[in-house]
């Protein structure tokens, strides 16, 4: 299999007589484990300007983590992940003196997962500079035909909710790259380097290619694919066990009653009709963030058989239960998330209110995830068109 970045490098002519800058992280490698920028290099290319997104350039920084990007290999940087909401845009003059910019950054399939909307934010700024955006594909890890969930309502947008985009977007980040400019009218120059030989019912591991994390949390595919449903927790005063080795897997709280809380997930597993996981009784101490440095007593989450799996509807079940196991103690984030106080963290992440609202009124979870189907087939109809592998 050929990701866009082994594409290119067959032949990056040219690039070789334009003013060229790249944003990447460091999963812009070849299968050797060498990186975009010094590939590049050694190919001829004068890289004019590196741009790093969350987490930075070599993604070091936790996330909602302010990044003030280091030189890499003595090439100027500039970071879209910084103090305040307008650095999440490229400042025009960044881009006004590149004829090109090669993003190549691997994406985990996930509406909240902000490497999307750093592509999305570049080519608003493009279009207005003429700065042709090249997008290097690379696979879609949690695989290519799984779509599911809601679609960014007006007014909940946000830095995770950035476009109208379903929960689990089933899109490569080249897919996604035309669906803003065809279907948002985002109408910058857009090429789009495809990959040879990928499948979009394949998961990562059949690409045959090395995996490198994307970000600090997000260690695995298996967290990839349960991130879907379980980024919701960021949302709430629980953690989701970051700082621990098992992010997204393992999530409590100091009050939880470990064993009511896995009853209450079995039955609501069984209720819901969620396959494909078990839970098993946790205890973890996270040594940052939520509940740092103190026993979280809660769950584990244990995939045990990626093909079944509904992650969003994991989620679900997952706040169900957490919010009826310690009604009392159990609250929804209200500390600015993401440079934004109004709406609140579980409303921009599920993009609407009606996620919280649902569980809030005791809807089962089967039933708020079957209210979405509408919007989800309106959502499949535009992706429809912008697909680029069978």
């Amino acid at each position: 299999m050929k990701t866009g970045l082994m594409k290119l490098l067959e032949d990056s002519s040219l690039l070789k007589s334009a003013s060229v800058g790249v944003c990447c992280n460091h999963t812009a490698i070849d299968p050797k484990g060498d990186h975009v920028v010094p590939l590049l290099q050694q190919s001829g290319v004068a890289i004019k300007r590196v741009f790093g997104p969350e987490h930075g350039v070599d993604s070091t920084a936790q996330d909602m983590i302010p990044v003030d990007e280091e030189e890499v290999t003595k090439i100027e940087t500039v970071s879209l992940y910084g103090e305040t909401e307008d650095t999440l845009h490229p400042d025009p003059e960044t881009l006004s003196d590149l004829d090109i910019l090669v993003f190549d950054i691997q994406d985990i399939g996930s509406r909240y997962y902000t490497y999307q909307a750093t592509l999305g934010y570049i080519m608003e700024v493009a279009k207005d500079t003429d700065t042709e955006i090249w997008v290097l594909d690379r696979p879609n890890p949690i695989n290519g035909s799984d779509v599911s969930g809601n679609v960014v309502r007006a007014g909940y947008e946000s830095f995770v909710s950035a476009y109208p985009l379903a929960t689990r977007h089933g899109m490569t980040m080249g897919e996604l790259g035309l669906f803003f400019q065809r279907e948002l009218k985002i109408d910058c120059p857009l090429k789009v380097l495809t990959m040879e030989g990928w499948n979009r019912m394949s998961w990562y591991e059949d690409s045959g290619l090395p995996f490198v994390y994307p970000s600090p949390n997000m260690p695995t595919v298996d967290t990839a694919i349960i991130y879907v449903g379980m980024c919701l927790i960021e949302g709430t005063n629980i953690s989701e066990g970051r700082g621990t080795t098992k992010p997204f897997h393992l999530f409590g709280a100091p009050w939880i009653d470990r064993k009511r809380l896995v009853y209450l997930l079995r039955k609501g597993a069984a209720d819901s009709e969620l396959k494909g996981v078990l839970f098993r009784e946790a205890t973890f101490e996270p040594r940052f963030q939520k509940h740092a440095g103190l026993v979280c007593h809660g769950a584990e989450i244990i995939i045990t058989d990626r093909n079944t799996i509904e992650p969003l509807l994991l989620g679900l079940v997952v706040l169900e239960a957490l919010l009826r196991e310690n009604p009392e103690k159990f609250e929804w984030r209200t500390e600015t998330y993401e440079y934004v106080d109004d709406p609140i963290a579980i409303d921009l992440l599920f993009g609407n209110s009606e996620g919280r609202g649902g569980l809030e009124t005791k809807l089962p979870p089967r039933e708020i995830l079957g209210s979405w189907q509408e919007e989800l087939i309106s959502f499949n109809e535009k992706r429809e068109r912008c697909l680029l592998y069978p």
